[in-house]
C-alpha cells in the first residue's frame, strides 16, 4: 500500500510557521532558525488533511505534499 509523502526544503523556508500551527502533529520549527522541521514524511491517516492544508498555506512553498493515485498504481 503506497502512502501519502512529504517532503521539505528548508532553504526555500521562510520560517512562518504556518506549517507548524495548522499541523503541528506533522511540522515543527526549529528552534535556532525558525525553519521547519518535518516530523512525520508519511503522516498517519489521521492527519493528513492536515498536513495537506499545511503544504497549501505554506507563503514559500517549501513543502510538498504527494498523494498516491487512487487507484494503487
Amino acid at each position: 500500500m503506497r502512502t501519502t509523502h512529504l517532503r521539505v526544503d528548508r532553504e526555500r523556508c521562510i520560517g512562518a510557521g504556518m506549517c507548524a500551527l495548522t499541523a503541528p502533529e506533522v511540522f515543527d520549527q526549529d528552534p535556532d532558525d525558525g525553519r521547519v522541521l518535518l516530523l512525520h514524511a508519511e503522516p498517519p491517516t489521521t492527519h493528513r488533511a492536515a498536513a495537506q492544508m499545511a503544504a497549501g498555506v505554506c507563503p514559500s512553498g517549501a513543502i510538498t505534499f504527494h498523494e498516491p493515485e487512487a487507484d494503487g498504481a
